[in-house]
C-alpha cells in the first residue's frame, strides 16, 4: 500500500492504537513485522499513520498482542477499512487540514459535547453568523478563504440531521450569547437558531449564566468527541495556530470533569431556550 503526505488526525490516530496496543504487549516493531511479513519500518509507517493498514492485520496484531476487548479491536478494525472520500476531502489544498481533521472526526463520531465560551458552539452557526467569525480572523482572511470556510462549516452541520441523528450537547457560556457578531440583526437570528435547534430531539443546550462565575477550562473552547467505545474518546481545543487533538487518558479525564462539572452547573435545556429567547428579545 502507498504511503500517505500527511495522514489525518483519525489516520494517526489509528496507528497511535496500534502503537498503544503494541507496548502494552511489551512486544517490538520487530515482532509486530514478523507477525505481518513486513519490514519493520513499514510497520513504523503504519504505528505513525503515514502507512494505511488492512482490517485483518489489525485483527492479526490484536490477537498475537492478546488484546481481550473485542468492541476496541472492531472499532479499531473499522477505522482501518474505511479508506473512501469524505465530503471534506473536496476542500483538501483549499482549506487547512485541521479544518478538515475536525469534519472528519465529528462525521465519525458516536456523539458530541461542547464547551463554548465566546462563539457559539460552531455546528449551530447561521451562515451570517459564521461569515462574521470568519472576518474577524487576523491576519484577514481573503474573500474566496472566508467563503470556503463558511460553505464548509454549513456541511458540518449535516452531522446533526442525518439519520440516525447524532446526541449532541452543548454549554454554551452566557458571553458568547451577548457578543455581537454581525451586528444586532445577524445575532437575534443566530439565537432564534439556537432555540430552534434546542427543540431537536438529539440536541441539548444548555447555558451557564454570567453570574456563574469562575468555571473550568476559562481560556478555550472544547470539543468532545465520544468514539464508539470510550478508549477511542478524542478532546479537541482549539488554538491560534489550529485546533489541538488530544486523547491520552488522563486528558480524556480531565476534560470529561469539565462536562461533569458543566453538566451541574448550567442551566436545564428549557431554562436555557428561554435564557436565549430573552436575549433574543433585547436586541
Amino acid at each position: 500500500m502507498p504511503t500517505r503526505p500527511t495522514p489525518s488526525e483519525r489516520q494517526l490516530r489509528l496507528g497511535a492504537e496500534l502503537r498503544k496496543m503494541r507496548t502494552a504487549a511489551g512486544a517490538t516493531t520487530e515482532y509486530a513485522a514478523g507477525l505481518l511479513g513486513l519490514d519493520r519500518t513499514k510497520v513504523s509507517n503504519m504505528e505513525s499513520g503515514v502507512r494505511p493498514i488492512a482490517p485483518e492485520r489489525v485483527r492479526t496484531l490484536a490477537s498475537n498482542y492478546e488484546c481481550a476487548d473485542a468492541e476496541y479491536v472492531d472499532a479499531l478494525a473499522e477505522m482501518a477499512a474505511r479508506r473512501g472520500r469524505g465530503w471534506w476531502d473536496k476542500y483538501r489544498g483549499e482549506l487547512p487540514q485541521g479544518l478538515l481533521d475536525i469534519a472528519e472526526v465529528e462525521w465519525h463520531a458516536h456523539a458530541l459535547s461542547t464547551v463554548q465560551t465566546v462563539h457559539v458552539p460552531g455546528l449551530l452557526h447561521t451562515e451570517e453568523y459564521a461569515r462574521a467569525v470568519f472576518d474577524s480572523v487576523l491576519p484577514p482572511l481573503s474573500r474566496l478563504e472566508v467563503e470556503l470556510r463558511v460553505a464548509h462549516r454549513m456541511q458540518r452541520r449535516q452531522v446533526l440531521v442525518r439519520e440516525p441523528p447524532m446526541p449532541y450537547v452543548g454549554y454554551v457560556h452566557e458571553a458568547a450569547l451577548r457578543m455581537r457578531f454581525g451586528g444586532r440583526q445577524v445575532m437575534r437570528e443566530q439565537l432564534k437558531h439556537l432555540c430552534g435547534m434546542s427543540e431537536r430531539d438529539n440536541i441539548t443546550l444548555r447555558v451557564l449564566p454570567a453570574e456563574a462565575g469562575a468555571f473550568p477550562g476559562a481560556g478555550h473552547a472544547l470539543l468532545y468527541v465520544h468514539g464508539v467505545v470510550p478508549l477511542l474518546d478524542t478532546v479537541q481545543l482549539d488554538s491560534a495556530h489550529g485546533p489541538e487533538f488530544m486523547h491520552s487518558e488522563a486528558q480524556l479525564r480531565k476534560y470529561q470533569s469539565h462536562l461533569d462539572w458543566m453538566a451541574k452547573a448550567t442551566l436545564r435545556a428549557d431554562e436555557s431556550r428561554d435564557f436565549m429567547h430573552a436575549i433574543a428579545s433585547q436586541l
